[in-house]
């Protein structure tokens, strides 16, 4: 195709594009500077988003003591980059409502990717490797690329699925994708978080969750996330499974530098939140 990522996402921003609110957010973030009041007032001017924020810091999820009236409240209990991850997982996953299509369905679409977010968060925590910070955001939102796709290239995504199911040889998604178009969604991805101008660490964990052995800055991150999707597909979550499922690369593994016992504990507390998330992520 004469397409590449990065005219796909061009094409689509004024359909798909975080509110102003969001990258001011999350550029205040980034530089750290700010004080809670100050985060406070910018999300304040935008009071579904706020309104949804103190909903979310309320839930048992993050099991605080007392409850949060206001925002700047929020941001001194929660800190400044988990609340930026709040506010950009919340208006990320509403940007695409207004995407049509009959490829997949978006309530399982948001369902696995809110999995794949939990378990990296669990795994993450669980691993004296990495910090946790983001890895639910960079789970959640690691194959947004797939629905501009699935939108921009119904027919190529629908011969990529195809090549998913042939009973010699199937192609993971991603492969089939770059065999029928020429790229895959995590380049889709990557591009889309560049022109969301979002945290580096999310970019790589985007652009690489198949392909954990490219990353440069972000390895240990890109291989938790990478882990977590390929559990977060499996049909069923056995350790048996786990000991086959060759999605996973063993260099990953070796990042993540968990025990298959430690997996199925971090698989089962995510599970256990997942209802909850759903609900506070996408009940209007």
């Amino acid at each position: 195709m004469s397409v590449t990522a990065v005219d796909l996402v061009r094409d689509i921003k004024q359909l798909v594009s975080l509110p102003e609110v969001s990258l001011r957010i999350s550029q205040m973030a980034e530089q750290g500077d700010c004080t809670a009041v100050e985060l406070g007032r910018v999300i304040s001017q935008d009071a579904s988003l706020s309104a949804r924020l103190l909903r979310i810091a309320n839930s048992p999820v993050y099991g605080l003591s007392s409850r949060v009236d206001t925002v700047s409240r929020a941001v001194t209990l929660l800190g400044l980059q988990q609340i930026r991850d709040l506010v950009i997982g919340t208006t990320a996953t509403r940007a695409f409502d207004g995407i049509p299509t009959d490829l997949v369905s978006l309530q399982d679409f948001w369902h696995h990717s809110l999995y794949c977010g939990l378990l990296a968060q669990e795994l993450g925590e669980a691993s004296s490797a990495s910090r946790s910070e983001s890895l639910f955001l960079a789970g959640l939102l690691h194959d947004i690329g797939q629905l501009v796709m699935f939108y921009k290239l119904p027919q190529h995504m629908h011969s990529a699925l195809l090549r998913t199911l042939q009973v010699e040889d199937p192609l993971p998604m991603y492969r089939a994708e770059r065999e029928v178009i020429g790229f895959d969604h995590a380049q889709v991805g990557e591009a889309l978080a560049e022109l969301w101008r979002l945290p580096s660490n999310l970019r790589e964990c985007i652009a690489f969750h198949h392909e954990p052995g490219r990353a440069k800055l972000f390895p240990v991150q890109v291989a938790l996330v990478h882990v977590a999707n390929a559990i977060a597909s499996l049909p069923f979550i056995e350790e048996s499974e786990l000991d086959d499922w060759s999605g996973i690369e063993e260099s990953a593994w070796q990042q993540v530098g968990l025990t298959r016992d430690k997996v199925m504990q971090c698989c089962q507390r995510a599970a256990a939140h997942l209802q909850e998330v759903e609900t506070l992520y996408f009940e209007r």
